[in-house]
């Protein structure tokens, strides 16, 4: 029974699909080729590493407390020992916090990423969109990208240079 209902929705599905035009396009090799691209992409990197190297520069310092704290717990009283527990607590939590406030979901990073991408990928968007429109595609698949699970596309029905030329970085 079910290898009847399998069949009946894939001839349903390939009936439908006759109808339909397709097209692909690599967002990759169209991302490789905008230079506003690069550029945004290496900001990004940098100002990655420099809020990456100031959270590492905190858990240094953590942990070289924890460490002159071991050296030295034979030698405290209950009252330095706290205090130094606390002091090294406090100093995890800021490592944790900045990297929440840098990289967490809402973060600067993702701030950055939105401000510095966003305007880029919604004139990709409205590039495709145009182009789709103009050609009557119904759908337009992201041949680089790994869910859609393309396993061959035929270089005829590829957009991704006709994107570019488009967007004003063809060949």
């Amino acid at each position: 029974m079910k290898k009847i209902m399998m069949i009946c929705l894939f001839a349903i599905a390939a009936i439908t699909a006759s109808a339909q035009k397709f097209a692909l396009l690599d967002m990759e090799y169209i991302l490789k080729n905008i230079p506003s691209y690069e550029r945004a992409n290496e900001q990004l990197n940098q100002v990655s590493k420099k809020w990456q190297a100031e959270v590492e520069a905190l858990n240094t310092e953590a942990a070289t407390m924890y460490k002159n704290y071991q050296n030295e717990v034979v030698f405290l009283s209950q009252e330095q020992k706290k205090a130094r527990q606390e002091s090294i607590m406090q100093k995890e939590k800021e490592a944790s916090d900045l990297k929440r406030k840098y990289f967490g979901p809402e973060g600067e990073l993702f701030k950055k990423r939105e401000s510095l991408m966003g305007p880029i990928q919604e004139e990709i968007y409205n590039t495709v969109k145009e182009i789709s429109e103009l050609r009557g595609y119904s759908l337009v698949l992201d041949r680089a990208s790994q869910a859609a699970g393309i396993i061959f596309g035929s270089p005829s029905i590829d957009i991704s240079n006709e994107v570019l030329a488009k967007l004003g970085y063809g060949r």
